[in-house]
């Protein structure tokens, strides 16, 4: 029997399914006196450190939990679930860690995009059982801004690399701890979480090691999802926005399907985009979230859902912030949350007052589940002028020219599906959204959407060079090479795509078999 901390905050419906998906049964921690009565306990804890350490006092799960970890039973912490064993984190000071391990939790101080997400390697440092069966040269997925510095080199199970070597697992007697995500590394994480749930397993060091470890370049598999006609949730594809084909909406699968087979096909993400029109109010949108809850059961990396995350007040006059309407999500199995044209309103807000208020969605939905959670989804089309004088916005000098010969455009942000423009463009949208705690940028572009030309490298730049965190390239692929020229000519962490996938034009596995040995992949 295997004992979860869930403390209510995140997404642990998946680590749940994967314990399941291993034959072993699992109970949910209501009381302190579960965690006493545990036989093995794993934390998975999920978002920013100091609502963690909040939500565990006022539960008055602490001291339960130090009289745990000082029992020898085993444990195991997952991301901020690991963090939480040494004294403090600079992401709340104020708030002390448990103190198990000596050390302190730090943000990344590096050249690179922060939150570190995605796939990377680890280098065992000390005889363990947790990866029996691994060579050692596998990947999992990591999605943090802040890692454990240790003081004690004893504790450090393995490190990985990230501008630096920082500490990826911890070890200390029956204590274990991941800073990645083992039930979202696929058939690698759930080795590692079988290793730790038999405790049978001989304990070495797994024979390869990648020194220095290196992060893939993530391909994502996005899924549009909406009703069709007759009201069933069908995934479809537009043609620069269009889902309609002679009339009906295109159908390519049911969602639920397709992201088991691009699992099976080794995609790094999968994305749900619900651009179903809400009547009244998301959370009784249920069979989208029924689309996240089957989906978790069988498919074991990120699920990002986007649609609908803001405030609502329904039929009823009950008004419900967009915090709880990603609450719903995350509990259903979504690992992040993607605003898209809301985001452009909060932008618009924020430029007209220039003050944060705290209670817009990037900012509510960021202090509680960190800003790796919140991914916003940008729609910009190209608007061309003949001189850069001609706009108050970020222009770029353009090798695409306007149907004049325009040599300039800007990027300008859409809403209600690319439908209405708005007078903002994509870079400052971008930056904005970082200021306001957003983790990663999903940067679409309506003038590529369909056409199989290419991704707009043009646009992936602009958007790039404003940002300090990642950003995902998507539209216009139609061929392996259009991935390998934007992770060439641009320094995106990960590039999207949809129709080729769902058509089976480009397999996702002819894609990293096309980028293997030029480009860093998970394969």
């Amino acid at each position: 029997m295997i004992t979860l901390l869930d403390y209510g905050a995140g997404n642990v419906r998946s680590v749940i399914n994967a314990v399941e998906k291993l034959g072993e049964r699992i109970t949910v921690v209501t009381t302190g006196r579960d965690i006493l009565d545990a036989e093995k306990l794993v934390f998975p804890g999920v978002g920013n450190f100091g609502s963690m350490m909040r939500i565990l006092r006022q539960k008055q799960f602490v001291e339960p939990l130090l009289g745990y970890l000082g029992s020898g039973r085993p444990f195991l912490g997952i991301c901020v679930g690991m963090q939480v064993l040494f004294e403090g984190s600079d992401e709340a000071p104020e708030e002390k860690g448990l103190g198990i391990l000596p050390g302190w939790v730090k943000r990344f101080d590096v050249d690179l995009a922060v939150p570190h997400i995605g796939w990377n390697g680890i280098n065992v440092k000390q005889p363990t059982d947790l990866f029996y069966g691994l060579d050692g040269d596998e990947k999992f997925y990591f999605v943090h801004s802040y890692h454990a510095v240790a003081d004690d080199s004893a504790s450090v199970l393995t490190t990985t690399d990230y501008g630096y070597p920082f500490v990826s697992a911890v070890q200390k007697n029956s204590i274990q701890g991941t800073q990645f995500h083992p039930e979202k590394s696929g058939a690698s994480g759930l080795t590692v979480l079988e290793n730790f749930i038999r405790k049978d397993r001989q304990v070495a060091i797994p024979g390869k090691c990648s020194s220095p470890t290196r992060l893939a370049k993530r391909i994502i598999a996005c899924l549009d999802v909406r009703a069709n006609d007759q009201g069933d949730l069908v995934v479809t594809k537009g043609d620069q926005y269009d889902v309609r084909d002679a009339g009906s909406v295109r159908n390519l699968g049911k969602p639920v399907e397709l992201a088991g087979r691009y699992f099976e096909e080794g995609a790094d993400e999968v994305t749900f985009l619900n651009i179903t029109g809400f009547r009244d109010f998301p959370l009784e949108d249920m069979p989208m979230i029924q689309v996240l809850k089957e989906t978790s059961k069988n498919v074991f990396v990120p699920l990002t859902i986007g649609g609908g995350i803001r405030d609502f007040t329904d039929n009823n006059g009950r008004a419900y912030t967009a915090l709880q309407v990603a609450a719903e999500y995350f509990r259903s199995g979504a690992d992040k949350v993607s605003i898209g044209s809301d985001a452009v309103y909060i932008v618009e807000d924020y430029l007209k007052s220039g003050r944060q208020t705290g209670k817009s969605a990037i900012e509510q939905i960021a202090s509680v589940y960190g800003n790796q959670a919140v991914v916003i989804s940008i729609d910009p089309r190209r608007i061309y002028v003949d001189s850069p004088d001609q706009t108050p916005h970020a222009t770029v000098e353009t090798a695409i020219p306007g149907p004049w010969g325009q040599r300039y455009c800007w990027f300008q942000c859409t809403v209600k599906g690319g439908r209405e423009g708005r007078d903002v463009d994509a870079t400052t949208l971008a930056q904005t959204c970082e200021h306001l705690g957003a983790g990663e940028i999903l940067l679409n572009c309506i003038d590529r959407d369909g056409t199989n030309l290419g991704f707009d490298i043009e646009l992936i730049n602009a958007v790039k060079q404003a940002v300090t965190i990642p950003v995902i390239a998507s539209s216009g692929a139609g061929c392996e090479a259009h991935f390998a020229e934007v992770f060439a000519n641009t320094d995106v962490e990960s590039a999207l795509a949809a129709g080729i996938f769902h058509r089976r034009e480009v397999p996702i596995s002819a894609v990293k078999a096309y980028l293997k040995g030029n480009v860093e992949v998970r394969l």
